[in-house]
């Protein structure tokens, strides 16, 4: 049987009857078709001929097994059925024994204190108290079992409780708290659940507190959104009930703590050579930089390693909700907004940190992200003599990011023309860094974009590089390549002033 339902071929079928598609004879010209050469070549072609390919049975096999593979694939996903993981082992018994020991440690401990002392000194203090406590409860532990319950003691008293543990860890890059029983985390790109568990949702949400509160910023019931960062940079955004239906959710973005430059990028494949070059050569030559991807694409470890072409000799200043950008410059001065009070007065947005910026005598003015009106601010900077002014955004390709840009700044009150916002943002944008995370979880530079100028009301690119997918190998990893366009580039003339041109030239051609 065809994927149509009828049978192959031609039997079965009565005199005069219409072959079914993909079973038709193919044309061919020249003789007449009672020849024997006609029918010996109809003979040796298979059913269909070239010209219409027979099709295949339902459930075959296609490209050596791929299409039943992908069958086998989706059939295995729809009847998965998933447990939920409990935590067990040492980990669990250590959190037992803790959840004894903390209440009797808390009446023998001096909080204020306790916030004094360093987590070593606080463990030495500790060791006998504890110690105390386990005789009094008659629990015998072995070395390693006082060791963890030390940390995980402290931990909870001056830490983040059971994050603590995950924030360590430098191979993990997110963390997903989904309530106080379920936490994932992303290792190589690939989420999995985490082996810790909060108390109870109020022992959650305490913890959600202390982050948090470290930056100035509260999180209840009245104000039930918070975004914050903790001392390494990293971000961090917490929900709470009622929005959150779970119970209180916190979600943690890790950033290295070794600087991680182009080159780095580079080696782990984000980039080829050229690319790499043509980008250290725009960070250095003041080019207005617009970097483009989804979420956890790597946009601000691109606009960090960015910023490590600038000069030393230039003054930066980065504007931002939560600040999170650890730029690797000398003189360099963080802003940061500020949320409205309770009353709902006192808010301090990105717009008004621009504006204030550019009293600052800025080199350059660095957005983490843009989101709505201030976009107009910071190409108006970028048209003031701050050339080398970069940003971040959410869009999915460099058109998009063009089209996000003029929607963004359309959102605000100025009454302009949309032919004039797009003029305004072709004359300031030189480039656009567009990065995703793909399916594999590496994260990719795909495509580097030049922003030329206006046709009409159109506004004009061409695309100087573009990684292109390929396959697919046996481990799951996608293989690519980085190609260049081959195109003179248009930012030419930025390079020459700083005589960076042939090697600008050599590097997209």
């Amino acid at each position: 049987m065809s994927a149509f339902g009828r049978k192959n071929g031609t039997g079965g079928m009565g005199k005069g009857a219409r072959p079914s598609f993909g079973v038709a004879k193919p044309m061919r010209g020249g003789g007449s078709s009672g020849s024997a050469a006609s029918e010996e070549a109809d003979e040796l072609s298979p059913a269909g001929g070239d010209q219409f390919p027979p099709v295949p049975p339902a459930g075959a096999a296609v490209d050596g097994g791929q299409h039943g593979d992908a069958m086998s694939r989706l059939a295995e996903r729809s009847n998965a059925v998933h447990e939920k993981q409990e935590i067990g082992g040492f980990e669990a018994s250590v959190h037992k024994i803790k959840e004894q020991v903390l209440p009797r440690l808390l009446e023998r401990v001096d909080p204020e204190a306790a916030a004094t002392l360093s987590k070593e000194e606080l463990s030495e203090e500790f060791r006998p108290i504890i110690m105390e406590v386990l005789a009094e409860l008659k629990v015998t532990l072995n070395r390693r079992e006082q060791f963890a319950l030390e940390k995980v003691l402290i931990d909870e008293l001056l830490g983040f409780g059971p994050l603590e543990e995950l924030l360590g860890d430098p191979d993990i890059t997110d963390i997903m708290v989904n309530g106080p029983d379920q936490t994932y985390i992303e290792k190589k790109g690939k989420l999995v659940i985490a082996p810790i568990k909060f108390r109870d949702e109020s022992h959650l949400f305490q913890i959600a507190q202390r982050i948090v509160n470290q930056v100035g910023r509260r999180v209840d019931q009245t104000t039930p959104l918070a975004d914050a960062r903790l001392k390494d940079g990293s971000r961090v955004n917490v929900i709470v009930p009622p929005l959150s239906l779970r119970g209180t959710a916190i979600s943690i973005r890790k950033f290295s703590e070794k600087p991680i430059t182009l080159d780095m990028l580079k080696g782990w494949g984000s980039m080829d050579e050229k690319m790499c070059t043509a980008l250290k050569i725009a960070g250095a030559c003041r080019m207005n930089v617009v970097i483009s991807g989804g979420t956890g694409s790597g946009k601000t470890t691109m606009l960090n390693s960015l910023s490590k072409m600038i000069d030393p000799g230039e003054r930066v200043l980065t504007i931002e909700d939560a600040a999170e950008l650890r730029l690797q410059q000398p003189h360099w001065l963080p802003l940061e907004t500020r949320p409205p009070n309770l009353e709902g007065q006192g808010a301090i947005t990105i717009g008004d940190l621009v504006k204030n910026a550019l009293r600052m005598r800025p080199d350059r003015i660095i957005l983490g992200e843009i989101r709505g009106a201030e976009c107009f601010d910071l190409l108006a900077a970028m048209n003031t003599g701050h050339d080398g002014s970069m940003c971040t955004l959410h869009a999915n390709s460099p058109r998009e990011c063009l089209g996000r840009m003029e929607n963004m700044i359309l959102m605000g009150d100025i009454k302009i023309p949309k032919e004039a916002i797009s003029r305004q943002i072709a004359e300031s944008v030189d480039l656009i860094v567009q990065v995703k995370r793909l399916r594999d979880g590496s994260r990719r530079t795909t495509n580097i974009t030049e922003v030329i100028g206006m046709e009409g009301d159109v506004i004009v690119t061409q695309e100087l590089f573009a990684f292109e997918y390929l396959d697919e190998g046996e481990d799951g990893k996608i293989i690519g390549e980085y190609r260049s366009s081959g195109l003179r580039p248009y930012t030419l003339e930025k390079a020459r002033m700083f005589g960076f041109d042939q090697a600008y030239l050599e590097a997209c051609l």
